[in-house]
């Protein structure tokens, strides 16, 4: 395989924004990083373009790519549209990565954007049932309900607009309690972990610092988790220009950063519960096989955090924990900026946001600035190995689909 670098990236601010369209984001998004890259739109090779839910939304089911591109001048070459729910943005990069370390191109763009916010609140939030299998849907739904109602005080549960995703992460948590002992505070812990890190993150969705104790106090969206603990939904986009070695010579003034694996895998099935069979598990020890590294060679860490108890399972998966440890290595200030592993120094999905097509290239993003020293009043001191991790959907007991991407600076 040839040797790939990302010689670009730029993210639009993640938000509410109704005014917006795909087009406008996407736009936004690709002239940054080609900017960032000092590289010209006529140049590019293949494009991958990511967007979960603009069929749903707007109606434009097909070529989605093609007509957000084509609207801001980049067409007549091969553009590949990605869907893979939540982690959409980070299958476009795996697939841009392949494409150059296959010897297929030099100069590949990946782009992730997503427009989710309308004015029907119920249709926005039914719009994220389509993230696992619809035949089995309500009978799942009924049964995170009574589990929901059985842990729970009286009228706990009763916030009935929500995404299917939070009764999901709920029904997790509940496993990871009775598994770990994993406790509603802990939850906080990192919640509030990740919203503090926002506060330096001019791109994200909220940047208010926020206590245990407001955290515990919020709405209740479905036990255990308030709305702190859950990602909000909102719009953006973001987007990454690749390049080969070869290409990287033509190159002057860049700022480029070596992707030393990318890895992209389906869940299984197997009964509830966490260890070395998660998805997380098995993933991470083939990205750090395929870049000669391990968990401790890692300097910053990016990853999915749809609800808090994410943030628990993926640091647990990635192997700087134990299962077992993972609240009490959060709650101990390990992933905090400053800490052993910082974590999620964006703020996370559940401060920075989650436009789903764009999340894995922010994340992408997060981590290209850390290892470049451009993260500002968040900058990881002396960040040289950065790791992304980025779920999407969810069948059975895990995630329907993952990547994981590391990233080493030059």
């Amino acid at each position: 395989m040839r040797d790939v670098y990302v010689i670009g990236v730029a993210q639009t601010p993640f938000g509410k924004f109704l005014d917006r369209s795909v087009k406008s984001l996407t736009r936004e998004a690709v002239t940054g990083a080609l900017n960032d890259a000092q590289v010209e739109k006529q140049n590019l090779e293949t494009a991958f373009f990511g967007n979960a839910m603009q069929g749903l939304v707007t109606g434009q089911e097909m070529v989605r790519g093609q007509v957000a591109l084509r609207a801001m001048g980049i067409d007549g070459i091969p553009m590949v549209n990605c869907e893979n729910a939540c982690a959409t943005g980070s299958t476009a990069f795996h697939l841009a990565w392949q494409s150059i370390s296959g010897g297929h191109a030099d100069l590949v763009l990946a782009v992730g954007a997503e427009k989710l916010c309308m004015e029907d609140v119920k249709k926005m939030f039914q719009n994220y049932d389509v993230g696992m299998d619809v035949e089995i849907l309500e009978a799942l739904r009924t049964q995170w309900a009574e589990e929901a109602r059985r842990l729970s005080e009286v009228g706990k549960d009763e916030n009935k607009l929500r995404s299917f995703a939070m009764d999901m992460y709920a029904s997790m948590c509940r496993v990871h309690m009775e598994q770990f002992g994993t406790t509603q505070e802990d939850l906080a812990v990192v919640a509030s972990k990740n919203h503090n890190h926002s506060v330096h993150n001019p791109f994200a969705q909220y940047q208010k610092a926020m206590t245990v104790d407001e955290i515990l106090a919020g709405r209740m969206v479905v036990y255990p988790l308030t709305a702190p603990m859950c990602a909000p939904i909102g719009d953006g986009g973001a987007a990454a220009v690749l390049c080969s070695s070869e290409y990287l010579k033509r190159l002057s003034e860049v700022r480029p950063v070596k992707v030393r694996a990318s890895v992209l895998s389906s869940g299984t099935d197997r009964p509830a519960g966490f260890g070395p069979e998660h998805i997380s598990a098995r993933l991470s020890r083939k990205v750090y096989e395929m870049a000669e590294v391990g968990p401790d060679d890692i300097d910053v860490v990016e990853l999915h955090d749809a609800s808090s108890l994410g943030e628990l399972i993926q640091f647990a998966g990635l192997g700087f924990s134990t299962w077992e440890d993972a609240a009490e290595m959060a709650r101990s200030g390990a992933t905090t900026l400053g800490g052993k592993i910082p974590v999620n120094p964006s703020g996370g999905l559940v401060s920075k946001g989650h436009p789903l097509g764009a999340t894995g290239l922010g994340q992408i993003a997060e981590i290209v600035m850390q290892l470049r020293g451009e993260a500002g009043k968040r900058q990881v001191d002396g960040a040289r190995l950065g790791i992304t991790e980025n779920g999407g959907g969810f069948l059975g007991v895990e995630e329907a689909a993952m990547t994981m991407h590391i990233l080493e600076s030059q």
